[in-house]
């Protein structure tokens, strides 16, 4: 019998919120907002078929979106979503589908848009519509973001809230547990947004807030057994990341020995990272950590190649195939031991925000970037052929990730370790990759993070990095002009890497750094200092 892949998924052991995404940049959020209040959401795309769900949520969110309900080809949820009978919430786009559906002619493209603050006025009905905002009083603050609005009252709906601009700010079905808000209250601008969703998925809903770490743990660990079986082996992608190193542990915790951890030494390391892993991850969890030396073979391949995109699927290729190699190096060492048997399994720190940035959910995000260990994984593995992917982590945050990481005692400095791409340093080269740019960036970011660590920064930062531009730029070194390389700084702050603000270095510290950096590293004329926050930018360069 085929291992059941679903028994222990969390939306199988915990009441869970279904989020359908229309495209909003801001969809991510519902969720955290949702699991901060201890209730287990998940999100799929707008266009999913309910016939093929496995499960049954407790309610579903409809995301907000950046199309027009009203224009062709703009997504729509199926319409077999209202016939499972349970609550459902629509945000912005959301709220405008559920009266769209009822009568096309209930949304058009407002006078005046409205974004920003504004002061939303709560309606009392006198009937179970007043659940929506309850204890939050008869004014709220609220953030808006649309152009179109609602011109008239659906059918079946009353007014349960309005603004200045918007006399139709918040409805709801007279009978049915139906509700829709033109405001985002997934937004931190959104004061009262958490209230109201606790509202909406305890009260409403009646989600039961008991979604727990520790209780994932065990679900985790005995889904990984199931899966795995008594004889198979586990190949693990450990880098030395948080991602990679609980997932390490949950692993080790659940099938012992027959978990092999390897690091591809891929060229485009940090510098002294393969061998300060090594020792860390032996050293704090009794993992013996493989390395495989393979930097010619990835810059070989990389040659000449200036797209992102390219580079990561020639990366996520290229690590494959040496996993497949070692899984046979593997086996034949384990034959005639206990731990003998076949290496069926992959194992991948993937995380929710890969999934969600790596997947174009039509309806409508379109896919940011291709992450390596999703995207980027051969078509092969994908379809379930050669190695088998288990991605233990593949539903959390990295808050929720660092959590479970200290529930298992995994060291402090492995927990808040700075996330360090799967690609490496080749996709924070902007332009084609060579051992000489590869070896600048690698200098000048060691000088980077070195002096943020020595002036007590380094837990204030979420992630930051040394990238560097392959166009050049003249410099005066002495009585010489040189042609140097640009290095990009980058240091950014962030709960859940799907957005994130830019750290704010005093200026005389950054000018310290860039001295350090012209100073100590050939071949670079000028630093310069990355003020893009997300969105619009991603953290990475590429």
């Amino acid at each position: 019998m085929a291992p059941n892949t679903e028994g222990e998924a969390p939306h199988n052991n915990f009441d869970t919120i279904l989020v359908l995404d229309f495209g909003s940049q801001t969809s991510h959020l519902i969720l955290r907002r949702l699991r901060s209040l201890g209730v287990f959401a998940e999100l799929l795309p707008c266009t999913t078929k309910i016939a093929e769900l496995t499960w049954k949520p407790k309610g579903i969110v409809f995301s907000g979106g950046p199309a027009s309900v009203y224009d062709e080809g703009s997504p729509h949820v199926d319409p077999a979503v209202f016939d499972l009978n349970v609550p459902i919430l629509g945000i912005c786009y959301g709220c405008q589908e559920i009266a769209w559906r009822i009568d096309s002619k209930n949304v058009a493209r407002g006078e005046a848009r409205e974004y920003g603050h504004a002061d939303v006025n709560v309606t009392k009905v006198n009937s179970h519509v007043d659940r929506l905002f309850a204890g939050l009083g008869d004014s709220v603050a609220a953030f808006m973001s649309h152009f179109d609005k609602l011109i008239s009252l659906p059918k079946g709906f009353v007014v349960i809230a309005a603004t200045k601009n918007s006399e139709f700010a918040g409805i709801a079905h007279e009978e049915k547990p139906i509700f829709g808000v033109q405001f985002h209250p997934e937004l931190e601008h959104t004061p009262c947004g958490t209230d109201l969703l606790r509202n909406f998925s305890v009260d409403i809903c009646g989600a039961k807030p008991n979604w727990k770490m520790g209780d994932f743990v065990q679900l985790e660990i005995a889904r990984i057994r199931e899966l795995v079986g008594d004889r198979a082996l586990v190949l693990g992608a450990c880098s030395g990341g948080v991602d990679s190193t609980v997932g390490a542990a949950l692993m080790r915790e659940a099938i012992g020995d027959r978990f092999k951890a390897i690091l591809i030494d891929n060229g485009c390391m940090r510098l002294n990272e393969c061998d300060e892993v090594k020792e860390t991850l032996g050293k704090h969890l009794g993992i013996n950590l493989t390395v495989v030396d393979a930097e010619d073979l990835f810059l070989s391949r990389l040659e000449g190649v200036s797209d992102p995109e390219k580079k990561r699927k020639i990366i996520g290729s290229t690590f494959i195939d040496l996993f497949e190699k070692e899984a046979i190096r593997i086996e034949k060492e384990a034959e005639n031991t206990p731990n003998s048997g076949k290496v069926e399994w992959f194992l991948q720190g993937t995380l929710y925000p890969d999934v969600i940035e790596s997947l174009s959910f039509r309806g409508p995000s379109a896919t940011i970037k291709t992450h390596h260990n999703v995207g980027g994984l051969p078509e092969r593995m994908m379809n379930g052929q050669g190695l088998r992917l288990i991605e233990p982590l593949r539903l959390l945050f990295k808050d929720e990730v660092r959590a479970i990481g200290r529930q298992l005692g995994i060291h402090e400095s492995l927990v808040n370790r700075h996330p360090f791409p799967g690609p490496g340093i080749a996709i924070r080269i902007l332009g084609d990759v060579t051992k000489e740019r590869v070896d600048i960036a690698r200098k000048a970011d060691h000088i980077f993070i070195s002096m943020i660590k020595e002036a007590g920064l380094y837990d204030e930062i979420s992630q930051a990095f040394a990238g560097l531009d392959t166009s050049r730029s003249v410099g005066v070194f002495g009585d010489q002009r040189v042609w140097g390389y640009i290095i990009i700084l980058r240091a950014v702050r962030t709960k859940d890497f799907m957005s994130a603000e830019v750290f704010n270095f005093d200026n005389a510290f950054l000018q310290e750094i860039s001295r350090k950096i012209c100073n100590e590293v050939d071949g670079v004329s000028r630093v310069v200092y990355d003020l893009t926050s997300k969105p619009p930018g991603t953290i990475e360069l590429e």
